[in-house]
């Protein structure tokens, strides 16, 4: 795969693909009854994806199964299992040639459907059908905006409402974030669907600054480790945190931060600024991350 030329500013790429999210989110939100028309309620589905894509299907999951659409798994697309069988199987995958999706599409034993931002590529030829999000295609190797507007679309599609999350996340656009680059260590938690987004903020800090980083449920951040958290960390909510913990984190020295007000993928916006932020001033370039490429293609002989 030819994959095209980067800007030779560090960062440029990624800075102005995370500066794009609002106007992308409106754009996935318009195609929610298409997709809610591929994928009807009381269908019971597997959604498919890898690293990012895969954080992308766990929250989309959560959201179908508790609002009642139907019943819902979710698997990285190298672990979805050969004894179960599923109305539908929905894969996520930016590029479409991801071998591990396109092990799934050949092999589903159900119709399925891709969301994706190359409509041509090969797991696009594989699917029954395509949702295609080319609008919100990305050259930095580090995904932000598919994968949001990828969540955003399947938002809309159970029926809600992507416009306040779409202002909100101009409003984390705005927000200064210089006082959230220093600290040596970030744990990100989650609740419900949310901890799709704390596995994917804590993804990016570790892609674009190299950076020690972990997720977790938020309620089972008790259970082991808070035992880090210290003067000098950072511990990061997204959705509304568990009575009690904030005050909890605080005791420990550690920095807890929330942005209450802000719709959870709006926070998660932050996160991306921040790790992008925080790589570029320890002297890195987040769109070219170290060992990594746009897509994780295996050899198959």
């Amino acid at each position: 795969m030819t994959i095209p030329s980067l800007d030779p500013a560090p960062g440029a790429l990624a800075r102005r693909e995370i500066g794009t999210q609002p106007e992308c989110w409106r754009a996935g939100a318009g195609l929610g009854s298409s997709v809610a028309a591929l994928v009807p309620p009381d269908r019971r589905i597997a959604v498919v994806g890898c690293g990012t894509s895969w954080f992308v299907a766990s929250a989309y999951a959560r959201l179908r199964e508790g609002r009642g659409a139907g019943e819902t798994d979710v698997f990285p697309a190298s672990q979805l299992p050969e004894t179960r069988s599923y109305d539908l199987v929905v894969a996520i995958s930016r590029s479409g040639t991801t071998t591990e999706v396109l092990r799934v599409l050949s092999a589903a034993g159900a119709p399925t459907l891709l969301v994706t931002a190359v409509a041509g590529s090969p797991a696009a030829r594989r699917a029954d059908a395509v949702v295609d999000l080319g609008f919100a295609d990305e050259r930095s190797v580090v995904q932000t905006r598919f994968a949001t507007t990828a969540l955003a679309t399947l938002r809309a599609s159970l029926g809600e409402s992507v416009a306040t999350a779409a202002r909100d996340a101009e409003r984390a656009l705005a927000l200064d974030v210089d006082d959230l680059l220093g600290d040596e260590q970030y744990t990100f938690l989650g609740d419900d669907w949310t901890v799709g987004l704390a596995d994917e903020a804590a993804l990016k800090l570790r892609e674009a600054a190299l950076t020690w980083s972990e997720s977790y449920p938020a309620m089972e951040y008790r259970h082991g480790p808070i035992s880090i958290a210290q003067q000098g960390r950072t511990v990061w909510m997204f959705g509304d945190p568990p009575p009690g913990l904030a005050a909890e984190v605080t005791a420990t020295g550690a920095r807890f931060v929330h942005h209450a007000g802000l719709d959870p993928m709006a926070s998660l916006v932050v996160a991306q600024r921040v790790a992008v932020a925080r790589g570029l001033s320890r002297g890195l370039d987040p769109d070219r991350p170290r060992h990594l490429t746009r897509s994780v293609v295996l050899d198959e002989h």
